[in-house]
């Protein structure tokens, strides 16, 4: 290998996409979004990833508030009795539960759970609140970190043991209203990943194998992404009145009854920072949407001698004062030269490039270049201020529409047991019926190990036969390899 190749592999991104473990491990230390730690699976979230963290918790912070929502915070640390009284919940979480067990050298009293998440934090207090039809609907969001370590092949962002989410709790008198707002939940969910990230997600409700401890039912939605595997994006659990009893939650109804609340629980996590990656990113690095980018466009002066030097820099700052509302910068680092910058800005993902040298000054012009594709585009000086936001939304739309046909062309509908293995060995996303029964479900995991029913699609019915036992079949489902 020539001293080039090694600067171009050291700079650069010297695996493929299709080598997807290398490639985005890759991308997430060059593109200087995370720094690994001594614990596995624990990480440091750098700034350009915080920030896009950021922007999505302001959106969908934005969301819930308007629709009546009040954040808190809870505590880390849950009591082993209160963790305990839920058994199914218990149960589905005890491999993940990290423990504290001392302070200095003495031995606590009980131990204390770090929170793998918060129910049984949030219950006891619900408890004391609620005692009248008045003090309902509760609805509690929590932005907090979370443990879970139950795995032993974390993978940056998307199974990490730690990471940060917001967790909404409610609670409410009437069946029908909890029902709703899992729902309404979703969709603010959906368009989460539409708006701020320019991805399409997969809706449904989980099977019973594969709904949260402890729930009713769990809707989600999953995303479908180039590795071949899908991840569980975000869900809205309706719980019932499991957990009402497991804390006593009652209140007295207008009848003078008491009566169990009905309640939910729902979390969109930084997992989600992870998934966009995987979707956008290509060869050359990093590609995100402008809408979450921590930069969104970066001025580069092309200076070829000395004498241009302060014409060109003052003219590019002009143009950074002119576009002062949006995340922008001018790269006047004076030891790289436009070609590093380049590769540089490039591999970091900000989606607008503008290149402004000699003889753009003289044409009164710079040269766009949008990351996603880069095409280049002369543009007049006077007409910056106009296309930036124009460019900055075509940006967004087309990395959807591209992530909406990478779904569509890597979807197979299979009918037959024979179909779906050779999907899934494809990595593939299959569309297909399911009988409902468990064994089935399990047997699909085992042949194609490891591909699992996704989620239940529930805006279709069912109208064949089961994809594995051939059975009448009573649900459409999404089956696929998973994170």
């Amino acid at each position: 290998m020539t001293k080039i190749d090694e600067k171009k592999k050291t700079l650069g991104v010297s695996a493929e996409k299709d080598e997807f473990s290398d490639w985005y491990s890759q991308i997430l230390q060059k593109a200087e979004l995370i720094e690994y730690t001594k614990v596995s699976g624990s990480y440091i979230i750098r700034p350009r990833a915080y920030a896009i963290w950021e922007k999505v918790q302001r959106f969908f912070d934005d969301k819930i508030k308007k629709d009546g929502v009040k954040n808190a915070y809870f505590p880390l640390l849950i009591p082993k009795s209160n963790l305990m009284k839920e058994s199914e919940h218990v149960e589905g979480f005890t491999p993940e539960v990290a423990w504290v067990t001392k302070a200095g050298d003495t031995l606590l009293a009980e131990e204390l759970a770090i929170r793998p998440t918060s129910e049984t934090v949030f219950y006891p207090a619900f408890e004391k609140w609620i005692n009248s039809y008045r003090d309902l609907p509760l609805r509690i969001n929590q932005w907090a970190n979370m443990l879970r370590w139950e795995f032993k092949h974390p993978v940056p962002f998307i199974r990490s043991r730690e990471f940060l989410w917001q967790e909404g709790h409610s609670a409410y008198a009437d069946k029908k209203e909890a029902e709703k707002e899992t729902r309404k939940i979703l969709d603010f969910y959906e368009d989460t990943y539409k708006e701020m990230y320019a991805i399409p997600v997969i809706k449904g409700m989980k099977t019973e194998k594969e709904r949260f401890a402890g729930a009713d039912y769990t809707l989600t939605i999953e995303i479908f992404t180039p590795s071949g595997k899908s991840a569980q994006a975000a869900t809205s659990h309706g719980l019932g009145q499991n957990f009402a009893k497991a804390f006593d939650i009652k209140f007295k109804d207008k009848d003078e009854k008491d009566k169990y609340v009905w309640q939910n629980s729902w979390g969109l996590s930084t997992r989600s920072i992870g998934i966009a990656i995987m979707m956008h990113s290509d060869n050359k690095g990093l590609v995100l949407s402008p809408r979450v980018s921590d930069l969104q466009a970066i001025i580069i002066p092309i200076i070829q001698n000395k004498s241009q030097k302060k014409q060109i820099t003052q003219k590019a700052e002009e143009i950074k004062k002119e576009l002062e509302e949006f995340r922008i910068e001018v790269d006047n680092r004076d030891d790289q030269s436009p070609g590093f910058k380049f590769n540089d800005w490039e591999m970091k993902g900000v989606p607008l490039r503008i290149e402004i040298g000699p003889k753009d000054l003289e044409k009164n012009q710079v040269i766009f270049v949008t990351r996603h594709d880069g095409i280049k585009t002369p543009i007049k000086i006077k007409d910056i201020k106009k296309k930036v936001p124009e460019v900055l939304e075509k940006i967004h739309d087309e990395l959807y529409d591209k992530a909406k046909n990478f779904i569509k062309n890597n979807t197979i509908t299979a009918k037959k047991k024979e179909d779906l293995l050779q999907a899934i060995k494809d990595k593939k996303l299959v569309d297909a019926e399911w009988c409902g029964n468990e064994k089935c479900e399990e047997m699909v995991k085992y042949e194609t190990e490891g591909a699992k029913i996704l989620c239940i699609n529930e805006n279709k019915k069912a109208t064949g036969n089961c994809v594995y036992c051939n059975k009448k079949a009573k649900h459409k489902v999404w089956i696929a390899k998973s994170y």
